[in-house]
Formats: structure tokens, C-alpha cells, sequence
């Protein structure tokens, strides 16, 4: 079983500026390029929406061989202002990298992203496919209503792990714990720094009770900070706006896709995306390959996950 490359720094970091805010500031992009210069470029995109990138997500390709190009998406990780939600929307995200790419000279790029990272790199590819080579997806969620659904209102993961979701809904009325992304949402941006902090605290608690398969039961730690707000915030902004995308639909523009090579890797067990939302895009577009994991869930870290990844990023490699 293939596991990541080892450790890289990057050898050249930039932040972008892009447009001005209400507020006078202006988005700022952070943007690392790890590897060989001279490599295949290929653009990692980070799940949540939220979440960032980490130094894990260079290793998922030989650095000899690929230019590594990652960045935090708006209000993101290193990105500038930290949780910005004005002028944050999946085609802001779209426009950034096409900025990306022309700023750092690159013609054409492969594209790899899970979870939402995959929706960013459809959503991409369908405005700008002339730019894209090939394609790796983790884990597809599709962005629509009922695919938010699952993970955040009551009848779909909350059924899997009702303890969970129990200490995600219980402090609700009963209107709320059907869907608590709202009240949730609420509590994040209140002025209250501590009601923030324990609505981040309890919400992360439901999200990585989820997002691994485990061969033990999760037990949160309530005691722990939580991860930065800004990820909370910035996920449910999309959340609650149906991921910015409810006018166009990732299915039913996928005739503009069809003659970029993808690649699509899925666990059978994901209980953040299901497998449902992969095989429905392999349907619409049977030329992909896809690959089901059969004793994996969502987490790009888990062993199966970054061996199927890592054979994947190789085998482009190694094509070219």
C-alpha cells in the first residue's frame, strides 16, 4: 500500500490581492508552489468550504515530477481577512483560480480536490475547460440541497450516529433540531465570543465524529478548543446558501466536461458525501473512471484513501 511522499516546503509562497471590501480591506490570497518548477502543475483544492490547506496536502504527489500549487480559498488558513464572508461565493473561488494560474504562468493544470474541494474543481472545469488536463476527485459532493441535507438536518447522517447528533441538536427547540444549520449559524456570529466558541466546539464534535470510519466509537472532547471560526463560519455561509450553485447544477452541465480524462476515488462508507454522489456523476458522465474503496469513509488521510490517491497522481505521472 502506496502511503504519502515525504515532508516538502514550499520554495516559493505569494499573496494575491484581490478586490476591495465594504470594509476597505481587500481579499488577499494566500498561494504556496511546492516540487519541481518544471513539473506537471497541478492545483490541490482544499475541502470544508472552510478549511484550508495543511503541509499533508503536498504529499499527495512525487515532487519531482509535478508543480505543486496550493492556496487558501477566501477567508481561509493563511488567506486574508481571516473568515471574510463578503464577496465570498463559489464563483469568487472560480475567479481566483483562473487568477492563480495566469499569475503564476501556467497554461493548462490538473486539478485534484475532495469533498468540496471536488465541487470547486467541477465548477472550474466546466467554466474554464480548456485549462484543465485531467482531473482526481476525492469523496464528490454535488452541492445541492439534499446532499447538505444529509450531513446537517435531521434524517440522513443523524441516523448513523444519533448520539452525535443528539449533542449537536439537543440545546435547539424542536423547529431547529430538524435543521440546525441556522441556529447554529447564529450562535457563530453573535457577539458573544464564548457562545461562538462553544457553538464551533459542539459543531466540530458532530463533523469529525463523521468523517472517518473508525473501528472504535468517537468520543469528543468537548474541553478542547475547537478549530478556528472561521472555517464554522465560512462553511455554514455556504451551507445555508445551497453552495452558490442551486442555478446551475453540477449534473446538468457536464457535456462542457466530458473530454477531460477523471478520475474519481470514493469510500464505500462515507458518511459525509455517499457514494450515491459519485456514482450519480459517473452516471452522467460514464466516461470517468471510478474507483470505490470498499473499507474507506471520507477522510483523504485515511490509509486506503491516500494509497488510491497517491496510484492516481502517480499513474498521470507516469502517462505524460
Amino acid at each position: 500500500m502506496l502511503t504519502l511522499y515525504p515532508e516538502i516546503e514550499p520554495y516559493q509562497t505569494h499573496l494575491l490581492e484581490r478586490e476591495t471590501l465594504s470594509s476597505g480591506k481587500k481579499h488577499e490570497i494566500y498561494v504556496e508552489e511546492c516540487g519541481n518548477p518544471d513539473g506537471i502543475p497541478v492545483v490541490f483544492l482544499h475541502g470544508g468550504p472552510g478549511s484550508g490547506c495543511r503541509p499533508q496536502h503536498r504529499q499527495y504527489f512525487d515532487p519531482e515530477k509535478y508543480r505543486i500549487v496550493l492556496f487558501d480559498q477566501r477567508g481561509c488558513g493563511r488567506s486574508k481577512p481571516s473568515g471574510e464572508l463578503e464577496n465570498n461565493t463559489t464563483a469568487h473561488l472560480v475567479s481566483d483560480m483562473e487568477y492563480i494560474r495566469t499569475q503564476l504562468g501556467i497554461n493548462t493544470w490538473v486539478i485534484f480536490g475532495g469533498s468540496w474541494g471536488a465541487t470547486l474543481a467541477l465548477c472550474y472545469a466546466r467554466d474554464h475547460a480548456d485549462n484543465v488536463i485531467h482531473m482526481i476527485l476525492r469523496g464528490t459532493f454535488l452541492g445541492r440541497q439534499q446532499d447538505i441535507d444529509w450531513v446537517y438536518a435531521a434524517g440522513g447522517a443523524s441516523k448513523l450516529f444519533p448520539e452525535a447528533w443528539h449533542r449537536l441538536t439537543h440545546m435547539l427547540d424542536d423547529a431547529e433540531q430538524q435543521r440546525p444549520l441556522k441556529a447554529y449559524y447564529t450562535r457563530l456570529t453573535d457577539p458573544d465570543e464564548s457562545l461562538q466558541l462553544s457553538a464551533a466546539a459542539i459543531l466540530n464534535s458532530w463533523e469529525a465524529t463523521i468523517v472517518t470510519m473508525r473501528d472504535h466509537e468517537y468520543e469528543a472532547d468537548l474541553t478542547e478548543a475547537p478549530g478556528p471560526l472561521a472555517h464554522s463560519r465560512i462553511q455554514l455561509h455556504y451551507a445555508l446558501n445551497q453552495c452558490f450553485i442551486e442555478n446551475r447544477p453540477i449534473l446538468s452541465e457536464i457535456d462542457s466536461l466530458r473530454h477531460i480524462p477523471t478520475h474519481i476515488i470514493h469510500g464505500r462508507y462515507d458518511i459525509v458525501c455517499p457514494l450515491q454522489q459519485s456514482w450519480e456523476l459517473h452516471q452522467a458522465w460514464p466516461e470517468t473512471s471510478l474507483t470505490v474503496l470498499p473499507l474507506a469513509g471520507h477522510a483523504a488521510g485515511e490509509p486506503a484513501v491516500i494509497d488510491a490517491l497517491v496510484k492516481a497522481t502517480d499513474a498521470f505521472a507516469d502517462e505524460l
